[in-house]
């Protein structure tokens, strides 16, 4: 099944237990609200359909497997009651990632930046390749990782997570992501990281579906406050996303992108 959205898709495939969503938008796989919304939906039909075993999250391309916010609807973004919309769709992701009782695999093949690191993060078990650089980029842009930053500081901690929120510029590589717990597993090639994927994956699916719940509650202990949470959070992004400061970089980084293609 595939949801078209404008020109990029949210794609949901099933076999033998094993439900792969994929999402794509030509603009590097950056996330508009429709693709959020969809994505959401999408967990959440996974995680409640009884024959679901395993669910793999992956992207298209070769080389960014998610640019986070899409510049185009922050630009459009023009009351707080829009950025809380906006900014909550990152919120409706995360939560149901964390509360579909199946494991999720993150199929991490390229750069993530700031949503896509929170992707990263959410998920249960990420496989990544060399490339897969990471940044949190949202206080250049003149707000910060609000949304994302509690999934980021639960699977990294507090001092790997304030490296990447306070240096939004630099881009850490792969092997730093792997190091500091972002990423499960490190591969040198592409093909690598899919045969890793597929192995997990179809070990998974004849595991104990019952058992792989238990261990999810397990790992998601002390989150069952993040409804509230993460809508705060939202509030914040979507107030602080109407400032001068960040109409400003966003309408800079638009003129960028002009000039370059």
């Amino acid at each position: 099944m595939i949801e078209q959205i404008n020109e990029g898709y949210v794609k949901v495939e099933s076999e033998h237990g094993i439900v792969t969503i994929e999402f794509h938008h030509p603009q590097s796989n950056s996330l508009p609200g429709k693709i959020l919304d969809a994505l959401a939906k999408e967990i959440h039909a996974a995680g409640i359909n009884p024959n679901t075993r395993v669910i793999i999250l992956q992207s298209t391309g070769t080389k960014v497997f998610c640019s986070g916010a899409s510049f185009d609807e922050l630009a459009s973004i023009k009351t707080e009651e829009e950025g809380l919309k906006f900014f909550s769709g990152f919120a409706k992701v995360i939560n149901a990632m964390r509360k579909t009782p199946q494991l999720i695999i993150a199929r991490v093949h390229g750069k993530c930046v700031g949503g896509g690191v929170g992707l990263a993060a959410a998920a249960d078990y990420a496989i990544a390749c060399d490339g897969a650089e990471v940044k949190l980029s949202e206080l250049a842009v003149g707000i910060g990782p609000f949304v994302v930053g509690p999934a980021v500081e639960r699977k990294l901690g507090l001092s790997a997570f304030s490296q990447l929120a306070i240096d939004a510029n630099l881009w850490r590589p792969a092997d730093w992501a792997r190091r500091k717990g972002l990423f499960a597993e490190l591969h040198n090639e592409v093909t690598g990281m899919d045969d890793s994927i597929a192995r997990l994956s179809l070990n998974l699916s004849k595991a104990s579906p019952a058992a792989m719940h238990e261990l999810k509650k397990i790992f998601w202990q002390g989150t069952e406050h993040w409804d509230e949470l993460l809508k705060e959070r939202a509030a914040i992004s979507g107030k602080l996303i109407l400032s001068d400061f960040s109409k400003n970089f966003i309408a800079k980084f638009k003129e960028k992108q002009k000039e370059n293609k």
